[in-house]
C-alpha cells in the first residue's frame, strides 16, 4: 500500500482522540493549553507544501499523549490533513518505519498530494529522548526484585513532566518545525 491509501484508512484526529482509553484527558490539557508560536512564515510555508501526515500511534503511548497534541496545533496553522492509524493494528507499515529495529511511537509520516514522502518525525524530540535515557539510567536491572516498581515510578514522572513542563513542548514544536521547515 501506498501513503495515500494508508492514509484513507486512518482516523480523523477527533475520532481517535474521542476512542482513546487512555491519556486522553493528558493529550487534550496539552491541546487546549499549548500556545502555538506566531511563525507567521513557516505555517505559510506549510501550507504551500499542501502536505498531510500519517500518524502511527497507540492511546497507550506518552510520547504520543504529548506530541500529537502539538502536531495538531501545527496541522491546523500548515492546512496539514492529519489521519491516524493504531501501530498494533498495522505491523506492515510500523515495520517500515522502525527507530532503531524499535516500533517506537509516534511516528509522523508527513507527505506531498503525489503520494511522495516529504519528512518523518518521531518517536520524540532530542531533548525529551535525553530526559528519557536520564529517566532509564536510573532503573534497576530488569532482574531486580524492584525493577516494575521503578519503571512505574519512572513513566509517571516522564508521564507528569509531558503534561507540565512547557519548555518540553516547546522543543517538540522546535523539532517538528526543523524537520518540516527545509
Amino acid at each position: 500500500m501506498n501513503l495515500k491509501e494508508w492514509f484513507e484508512k486512518g482516523m480523523a484526529p477527533q475520532e481517535y482522540v474521542s476512542a482513546m482509553n487512555k491519556h486522553q484527558d493528558n493529550l487534550v490539557y496539552v491541546y487546549k493549553t499549548f500556545d502555538l508560536p506566531d511563525d507567521q512564515d513557516f505555517f505559510k510555508y506549510l501550507k504551500d507544501q499542501n502536505l498531510s501526515v500519517l500518524v502511527i500511534t497507540e492511546d497507550w503511548c506518552g510520547d504520543a499523549m504529548l506530541n500529537i497534541p502539538i502536531l495538531l496545533r501545527i496541522c491546523e496553522a500548515g492546512n496539514i490533513n492529519a489521519r491516524m492509524l493504531p501501530r498494533d493494528e498495522h505491523p506492515e507499515l510500523m515495520d517500515q518505519y522502525l527507530t532503531n529495529g524499535s516500533k517506537s511511537i509516534p511516528i509522523f509520516i508527513f507527505f506531498n498530494s503525489d503520494g511522495e514522502q516529504k519528512a518523518v518525525w518521531g518517536p520524540r524530540a532530542p531533548q525529551l529522548q535525553e530526559l528519557v535515557d536520564e529517566s532509564r539510567e536510573n532503573l534497576p536491572s530488569q532482574d531486580s526484585p524492584d525493577f516494575e516498581e521503578k519503571q512505574r515510578e519512572m513513566i509517571l514522572f516522564l508521564t507528569k513532566a509531558y503534561r507540565e513542563n512547557n519548555a518540553l513542548w516547546t522543543e517538540v514544536y522546535e523539532s517538528l518545525k526543523r524537520t518540516l521547515y527545509k
